[in-house]
């Protein structure tokens, strides 16, 4: 008969040498398990930086949407990824069909922006040269377009029929800003500016100086 009080022996349990027990409920790290090491990928991502289709299936879309200048197709094309050796190529073809034109492409520009926008040779010159058209095509464009002061008293007296709220001076600022801002010189849209404002009704004794 055991004493009252004396703490229960329990059984000692025996570990193998070299064995480690593992915590229960933890889980082997990923990789480490029965089944030995992950395999790594072999198969790595696509290469996605080949363009899709022939730089000249590009550059027909590009034409589909308005007519371009060659310059700007080569740059289009470019960061599109095509190789320099194809854009080339692509590009003499299309300009033996008759597809690329900077002459044609100069007139164009000037006829939309002279006709539409009413913009001045400064303006249409910069737009032109940004599309690389060579600066002798701008100039023969450029001498068929309308009289550039026609078309400043044009735009001045389509923006002068809005003005009539405004102070005479606030007017005549405005309108000569607006003159600008669309490539006529300083003194074509001080005239136009003037002559706009007085057939709207305004003062003549407007400033004589430019804003």
């Amino acid at each position: 008969m055991r004493p009252s009080g004396s703490p229960r022996s329990r059984p000692r349990t025996t570990r193998s040498s070299g064995s480690k027990a593992r915590p229960p409920g933890r889980r082997p790290a990923k990789g480490k398990g029965l089944a030995g090491p992950r395999r790594a990928r072999r198969d790595g991502p696509a290469d996605r930086t080949k363009p899709r289709g022939t730089a000249k299936d590009r550059a027909l879309l590009l034409l589909g949407v308005r007519w371009r200048s060659r310059e700007e197709l080569r740059t289009r094309l470019a960061k599109a990824g095509f190789e320099p050796e194809e854009v080339e190529r692509s590009l003499e073809e299309l300009e033996r069909a008759g597809l690329i034109d900077d002459q044609r492409f100069a007139k164009e520009m000037v006829r939309s922006q002279a006709n539409g926008r009413l913009a001045g040779d400064r303006a249409i010159r910069s737009a032109l040269r940004r599309t690389g058209v060579a600066p002798e095509d701008v100039e023969t464009a450029l001498a068929d377009a309308p009289d550039e002061a026609g078309r400043a008293r044009n735009l001045a007296e389509r923006r002068a029929r809005s003005m009539g709220a405004l102070a005479p001076e606030a007017a005549y600022r405005r309108l000569f800003g607006q003159l600008l801002r669309r490539g006529y010189p300083p003194g074509l849209a001080r005239d136009a500016a003037r002559e706009a404002l007085a057939a709207a009704g305004g003062p003549a004794d407007l400033p004589e100086s430019d804003p």
